[in-house]
């Protein structure tokens, strides 16, 4: 071997020691990003998981008094006095006395119409009563004197001076005189009785409250004509105001004829306004109506406030439970929680509830009883105190981290 042939055998790379690895050298570094991302879908999953959910909360309440809803039914505040006034006459309106929600007290003037005919009417009425008075005292002096008259004639009759056909004249002149004079009394009666007329027509001209309360709607404007019946072409007003006796306020409602048993006289009621969904309204069956609808198969059932409030309105949508005490049914007095029905959650066919404690959720299985109003009845598995969740996302679950958001009332 030349000296030049061993200088390029050393130049000959020796594959046989060269490291693997460095056959690939892109290897490395994917593994090392597959690795960066790995740690960094662990520290974003642990931020996630640290991180608590908004959810909206409440109270658990406990159910006033031990008893349970045996009968739910909707229906209105309707008042049990409640008055559209009308005149009693036909007449054009001169005055307008009254406004919607103004206080009316019984007697109050509402309204006044034209009574220039009716004034006059009476006018004339006490002029022929007057007539008649003077006519009526002519008369009784002339009768007087006829009277004079006769008791002379008589007492010379006997003597012969006065003939028999003057006497008879005298008799007749007095008898007349007397029925005319009678005739002229009862003709004054009469015109008595023309002016209280008038004069009760024309008190008619003044519109006024037949019970004190609230007025709910003016029906009229001054100018126009109202009466006491419809006029053809409907430019007549039947009605001044309609007035309504805000202390006689009770609830109406229709009552399914099956299950008009499970209501009672007296039974405690608690009623929601569709305005105030969280105000409970306790109240009492007064009377139920003994008669039935053919046509919807219902009973209508009266219901008594036990306590007025002003922010009770006529016509205001309602939704009663009737209740029954465990107490008169012999049955052990069991506490109630009553959450918003939209705590109740369905997973599975069970009901659940998710309670919030220490930040963190309890999924909790209950039994739940009938609904008072817009809430539910927890007869299991839940205690009056507790806080619930009643608004968050679908996928809830138990152990989860949460922020109070909203406390809802």
């Amino acid at each position: 071997m030349t000296d030049s042939q061993k200088d390029l055998s050393g130049l000959r790379i020796d594959r046989e020691t060269q490291p693997k690895a460095a056959r690939f050298p892109w290897l490395k570094a994917l593994v090392a990003a597959m690795v960066v991302i790995v740690v960094a879908a662990l520290v974003y999953g642990a931020l996630l998981a640290r991180s608590p959910i908004d959810v909206d909360v409440t109270e658990a309440r406990v159910a006033s008094g031990a008893s349970t809803t045996v009968l739910n039914a909707s229906g209105y505040v309707t008042p049990r006095r409640r008055a559209t006034v009308a005149a009693e006459i036909t007449g054009r309106v001169t005055a307008m006395l009254v406004e919607e929600g103004m206080k009316v007290e019984s007697g109050q003037v509402l309204a006044r119409l034209d009574d220039a005919e009716l004034r006059a009417q009476l006018g004339v009425a006490q002029s022929e009563r007057d007539v008649a008075l003077k006519s009526a005292a002519e008369i009784e002096a002339s009768l007087s004197e006829a009277q004079r008259a006769l008791r002379r004639n008589r007492e010379i009759a006997a003597s012969g001076l006065v003939s028999d056909q003057e006497l008879e004249r005298s008799e007749t002149e007095t008898k007349v005189l007397a029925a005319r004079l009678e005739l002229s009394r009862q003709q004054v009666e009469a015109a008595a009785r023309r002016i209280e007329q008038a004069e009760h027509n024309l008190d008619n001209c003044t519109v006024r409250a037949p019970f004190a309360g609230v007025a709910v709607s003016k029906d009229a404007q001054v100018g126009e004509i109202v009466s006491p019946i419809s006029a053809g072409g409907g430019f007549t007003r039947t009605g001044i105001s309609t007035i309504v006796d805000m202390e006689s306020l009770e609830i109406e409602v229709d009552v399914n004829e099956a299950y008009i048993a499970r209501v009672q006289p007296g039974q405690s009621v608690e009623a929601t306004l569709d305005a105030y969904p969280d105000w409970k309204i306790p109240a009492r069956v007064r009377t139920t109506i003994p008669t039935a609808d053919r046509q919807k198969a219902t009973v209508k059932v009266r219901i008594a406030f036990d306590a007025l409030d002003p922010r009770i309105l006529p016509d205001m949508g309602v939704k009663v439970a009737f209740l029954e005490s465990t107490q008169e049914k012999g049955m052990a007095v069991v506490p109630i929680a009553l959450v918003p029905l939209d705590a109740v959650r369905k997973d599975k066919g069970a009901n659940v509830i998710f309670v919030v404690k220490d930040d963190r959720l309890e999924r909790r299985a209950v039994q739940v009883g009938g609904p008072i109003g817009a809430d539910a009845q927890i007869q299991a598995g839940l205690q009056a105190g507790e806080i619930v969740v009643v608004r968050g996302p679908e996928d809830l679950e138990n152990g989860q981290r949460v922020r109070m958001r909203n406390k809802a009332p």
